[in-house]
């Protein structure tokens, strides 16, 4: 292990330099204009893993942009086999002008890399393979079976991964999965994500009259959408963050004395200095850290209807529309939640309006592996190797709908080793990575792949 991680050290600056040439790439899957982008930025992953000595390395076509497949299987019959999932397509970068630095041209100041994909993934997946190649280049060998799953459709939803996991399900099979795709609770402090949030959700609009109408001349006549959504809306939840859906809490997986004290353990955000928020709010009976991290949500993403320039008009709207999101804990059905959401809005619709509704097609369930896991107290102990400081272990309010597919269709653990920082800017102007995690997560990374090559699982 000691030889692997002196080549880390020997080629750090060569290491920054191929990164940079990585986020260089403007691998935006959302917009067609940057189709090549996307595939070369696959062709880098690929051609990095067949230097790195890798024995099968593919880039499959799919129905959007391909995904990487990779494997080295000669660790032998009684070493474990992972599964490494990551994702090479980034945000687009807009509003350009916000933007300190070229997006595409990674800069380091303030001892970070700024670039589009620094942190998300695009710098996570580069550690891993960085590591991968590492010790194929030293020792000749890997401690343990790997399989490689890296593709260019997740900032878009992961379209087509679903189906090429459950079509292909030998070819990916491993007896647990890595993923880094998160982050720390704070720089320098490592943290165990054992959790994540479900997600689910809708849109639906209320239509009044045909167009919009003179407020003086209908008004007291014809029922106003924005006023009969602003009414439905206000039968979804009450003031104790409480939702008040039918059936909403019927299958959640109650909080545990002991995860609680986790929870109560993690460091605690200052919401009011990080959102400019006055106060926070959560759900009756429970702090706001237990509220994000472990209890179901419904929230109001969007609502528009009427007049939105300056000044005032006075209409009467034709339609009013809102975009709902649940995030959901294990035990919650993201279909059924769904539906018990068209039910409520369908008992309480105001008369006067009609009702259309649009359901999210993308939802995932919660997933959750026991903090107690071997594989998730070795990755505990192995980021304390390298940062000098005990993990905090959390679960996270976000999804990331590929952990609850390979759980799903492979029944396997799936480990979550993040080194983002809450400063990163994920999705916004001015993306940055620390560098010194950039280091320290790779030598991360070798201790972990140390530590459970004889695992028995």
């Amino acid at each position: 292990m000691q030889e692997v991680i002196e080549y880390l050290e020997k080629n750090k600056e060569k290491h920054i330099e191929e990164l940079k040439k990585f986020l260089h790439i403007p691998s935006v899957s959302t917009d067609s204009s940057h189709k090549e982008d996307v595939t070369k930025a696959a062709e880098f992953v690929s051609n990095y893993l067949t230097e790195a000595g890798f024995q099968t390395v593919e880039l499959q076509k799919t129905k959007g942009h391909p995904l990487v497949y990779a494997e080295w299987m000669d660790a032998g019959e009684d070493k474990p086999t992972v599964l490494f999932y990551g994702h090479y397509d980034v945000q687009p970068p807009d509003p350009l002008d916000q933007w300190k630095s070229d997006p595409f041209q990674a800069e380091i100041r303030d001892e970070r890399i700024y670039a589009r994909g620094a942190s998300d993934d695009k710098g996570q997946v580069f550690m891993h393979l960085v590591v991968l190649k590492a010790f194929l280049q030293t020792t000749g060998s890997l401690p343990i079976n790997v399989k490689v799953c890296i593709e260019g459709e997740e900032e878009i939803g992961s379209a087509n991964l679903y189906d090429i996991l459950h079509q292909q399900q030998e070819k990916f099979s491993a007896d647990f999965a890595v993923i880094s795709d998160s982050g720390m609770v704070a720089k320098d402090q490592p943290t165990i994500l054992y959790g994540l949030k479900g997600f689910t959700g809708l849109e639906f609009t209320l239509k009044g009259p045909d167009n919009d109408l003179h407020s003086g001349l209908y008004g007291g006549a014809i029922k106003n959408p924005a006023m009969a959504m602003a009414q439905l809306l206000a039968t979804m939840k009450d003031e104790q963050e409480v939702v008040q859906v039918a059936h909403f809490y019927d299958q959640v997986e109650p909080l545990t004395s002991e995860e609680r004290q986790l929870i109560k353990e993690a460091p605690s955000e200052d919401y009011r200095e990080s959102t400019g928020a006055i106060e926070t709010v959560s759900e009756k009976g429970y702090t706001a850290k237990e509220h994000t991290m472990a209890r179901p949500t419904l929230e109001i993403n969007g609502l528009y209807s009427g007049y939105q320039g300056e000044g005032t008009k006075t209409i009467i709207p034709s339609t009013a529309t809102a975009k709902l999101t649940c995030r959901l804990v294990p035990g919650q059905d993201p279909v059924q939640i769904q539906e018990f959401l068209v039910k409520h809005i369908e008992k309480h619709l105001p008369q006067g309006v009609e009702l259309t509704i649009k359901r999210e097609p993308l939802s995932a369930k919660a997933y959750k592996v026991d903090p107690n896991h071997q594989l998730i107290t070795k990755a505990a102990e192995s980021f304390a190797e390298t940062f000098d400081k005990e993990a905090v272990y959390v679960r996270m309010g976000g999804s990331i709908p590929v952990v609850e597919w390979i759980d799903a269709i492979y029944n396997i653990p799936v480990v979550l080793l993040g080194f983002g920082t809450p400063d990163d800017r994920l999705h916004s102007p001015n993306e940055s990575f620390p560098m010194a995690h950039f280091e320290k997560g790779m030598k991360t990374i070798v201790h972990y792949w140390e530590a459970v090559k004889n695992t028995k699982l």
